[in-house]
């Protein structure tokens, strides 16, 4: 494949039938590899040091990743249809300029995701490479821009790589672990309860439902031909079993490791895993996970920043040096977030990030809402991209409906600088996310039947002629 080849040209305007490839299998291992990675690991351990136990900690968090990846496979399976990123989609729903809501919340989101994946795989660069973190850190996130610079195909064959690689690590790493673990005394204390179970399910959950607003992203170039129940199978058994499978670890790592592995996760799990070359291929295989979902969420935020600021300015297509640019302001914003806090791992951010997760879900169901019992996957695609078409600049019920889901979860809230009035009744549960699904969800259906007008009787790919119009 020549150079030119494998840098995307394409950016949120729709990808052409002679320029789709590629089968559903790829989002398998795609989202495999996205996550076989340590903050998955960091994810699961939470849920043991929170005060679950080993057996329900683990059925909690495999609940949660097949409830929530069930919802980012069903954006997911939109991709081929539509041959749009996810965002721009969204624009059906809330309007050419009011989708600018949701996606300054979602920029901010993966601004926040890449700082923080980037603190850990910049402590195993700068170990690869005799540095000091900060150097780590610098490195990391430039090698994170380019790929990302590079677009689809790059990003796709890091998936394939990555799942080998990491898969490899993961059952190393879980034989040794098990070599030093008592199994039958942790299975033997079971002990179910109940604010713990769900906050397990919580835990898996938001990891799922945080690719939800750029999942389609990755399956767009799919051709439209492929099968949309077949990509919803490969997203979510790779997501959900990646996820799961690090999660477990974490939880196995936590219940006999605890607090001295939240203290150092990567200097914890590369003395797991032993010394000399073996110790420099897992700092490797640490930063090759990050990688991997770090190019993703940089991609993701320049994508969004492109749909965001095109609605206002009309634009369909975006230069090479334009897609430079964002993905450039993503690296520099990420990586002095990282760098601010790379000596607290942003404990204090990621509960932000958490935070952050409230403003989405609701966004996750009006969209799938929309796309599946409203419109029945039928939009008109150059009217995405104009303020004075079907779809209007604002569409004032999904983005009434949209703020009711953001407010719904507030009294089901629980992060360290703000816990919600109902909480305490439900044992210290946090059920928002399940909240800020259903209310929206129903919500929006009972409103958006009610008027149809703006959706064609099929799915429009190009601008009509004057004489068609």
């Amino acid at each position: 494949m020549a150079a030119e080849d494998l840098v995307e040209r394409r950016s949120i305007d729709v990808v052409p039938d002679d320029e789709r490839h590629g089968t559903a299998f790829s989002q398998f291992t795609l989202w495999l590899g996205a996550n076989l990675q340590i903050t998955a690991v960091v994810t699961g351990a939470l849920a043991v040091v929170s005060g679950g136990d080993v057996v329900w900690s683990v059925v909690g968090l495999l609940l949660g990743n097949l409830l929530g990846g069930a919802v980012m496979a069903l954006h997911s399976a939109q991709g081929p249809k539509l041959g749009l990123p996810q965002m721009i989609q969204s624009r059906a729903q809330f309007g050419v300029k009011g989708a600018v809501v949701p996606l300054l919340l979602v920029i901010l989101m993966y601004v926040g995701f890449f700082a923080s994946g980037s603190v850990l795989a910049g402590q195993a660069t700068a170990r690869l490479m005799h540095t000091d973190d900060t150097a780590g850190i610098v490195v990391f996130a430039v090698v994170t821009a380019v790929m990302a610079a590079v677009g689809y195909r790059i990003i796709h064959v890091l998936g394939r790589v990555a799942s080998v690689i990491c898969a490899l690590a993961f059952v190393y790493l879980g034989i040794r672990l098990l070599d030093r673990v008592d199994l039958s005394a942790l299975l033997g204390d079971a002990h179910f309860d109940l604010p713990m179970f769900l906050l397990a399910v919580s835990l898996s959950a938001s990891w799922q439902l945080a690719f939800g607003p750029y999942v389609a992203d990755y399956s767009r170039y799919l051709p439209r031909t492929t099968s949309g129940r077949s990509t919803f199978w490969w997203t979510l058994s790779g997501s959900a079993i990646g996820s799961q499978w690090s999660m477990t670890f974490g939880v196995l790592v936590a219940a006999t490791a605890g607090e001295a592995f939240l203290t150092d996760q990567v200097g914890y799990v590369v003395g797991l895993g032993g010394a000399g070359l073996v110790a420099s291929f897992l700092y490797f295989v640490i930063a090759l996970g990050k990688l991997t979902i770090n190019v993703l969420n940089t991609y993701g935020g320049f994508m969004s920043m492109v749909t965001s600021i095109s609605g206002f300015r009309g634009q369909r297509t975006l230069s090479q040096r334009g897609r430079a640019v964002y993905i450039g302001l993503i690296m520099v914003a990420g990586t002095a977030l990282a760098l601010l806090g790379k000596d607290s791992f942003l404990t204090s951010f990621k509960d932000f990030l958490l935070f952050l997760l409230t403003f989405f879900t609701p966004w996750s169901a009006i969209n799938l809402i929309d796309y599946y019992l409203i419109s029945r996957e039928r939009y008109d695609i150059p009217a995405l991209s104009d303020p004075g078409g079907r779809y209007g600049a604002w569409r004032w019920d999904a983005l009434t409906v949209y703020g009711i889901g953001i407010l719904a979860q507030l009294p089901f809230l629980v992060t360290h600088f703000y816990t919600g009035p109902l909480v305490d009744p439900l044992g210290g549960a946090d059920i928002s996310w399940i909240v800020g699904l259903a209310v929206p969800a129903v919500l929006y259906w009972l409103l958006a039947r009610r008027d149809t007008r703006h959706i064609p009787e099929e799915t429009v790919y190009v601008l009509a002629s004057p004489r068609e119009r």
